[in-house]
């Protein structure tokens, strides 16, 4: 499969890029900066340059042609201002969304985050309020597409540690911690087997079933 994956040099896209490659699948990860390129290439990933803040839904239908899914991993990142959390966080996810209908591209993997809401109050952190309001919003959006078969993927507080390969995915997990890979882990599976999740929201956290076990398993609302 050909599976474009927007924020292509994101810490979960380059993990998620090395399992698609080591499996025989051609990832394509959309990047901003030309120096992130190899980075790209040693995962076995194509690199595609690409302005998801500037470009249009036209110019990324024409990336798109041929993909056979799509997956949004951008993320203004730390340090951005709640204006950032608009443009990329929900803009660039509405443009992707945009652009795979364009292109006749069905299959949408979003990844949000527990807890987001288009309602989100600012609270200690107007900052983090407009993140989680951004992604909601991004979440919605993708929801109310007839002509995406979309799953929203949203992961508990991300960490750097080794992946275990076990998992709780529900529509309700409750808070939790699950390290990047074990979410790559996770969106792989989702891809090579959209049918539990398509049209879903799910939480996801680590926990005690392995991935595969976790995503063939998962209850129909």
């Amino acid at each position: 499969m050909r599976i474009v994956i927007a924020g292509g040099h994101g810490q979960i896209a380059l993990h998620l890029e090395q399992l698609l490659a080591d499996r025989g699948d051609r990832p394509v990860g959309l990047i901003r900066r030309a120096e992130h390129a190899e980075d790209l290439r040693r995962r076995g990933a194509e690199p595609v340059e690409f302005d998801l803040e500037a470009g249009t839904a036209e110019a990324l239908a024409a990336v798109l042609a041929g993909a056979d899914a799509v997956v949004f991993a951008a993320g203004a990142g730390p340090g951005s201002g709640a204006a950032r959390k608009d443009t990329v966080d929900r803009g660039a996810a509405v443009l992707l969304a945009d652009a795979a209908e364009l292109a006749g591209v069905r299959r949408y993997v979003m990844i949000s985050a527990m807890g987001a809401d288009a309602s989100a109050a600012d609270g200690a952190d107007p900052v983090f309020g407009a993140y989680l309001r951004a992604k909601g919003a991004a979440d919605d959006d993708l929801r109310a597409r007839a002509g995406l078969d979309w799953t929203v993927l949203r992961p508990g507080r991300l960490t750097d540690d080794p992946a275990t390969g076990l998992v709780r995915l529900a529509e309700r997990t409750g808070r939790g911690a699950v390290p990047r890979a074990d979410v790559a882990g996770v969106l792989a599976a989702l891809l090579a087997e959209p049918a539990p999740a398509v049209r879903r929201t799910l939480d996801l956290v680590s926990g005690e079933q392995p991935v595969a076990e976790a995503v063939a398993g998962l209850v129909s609302p």
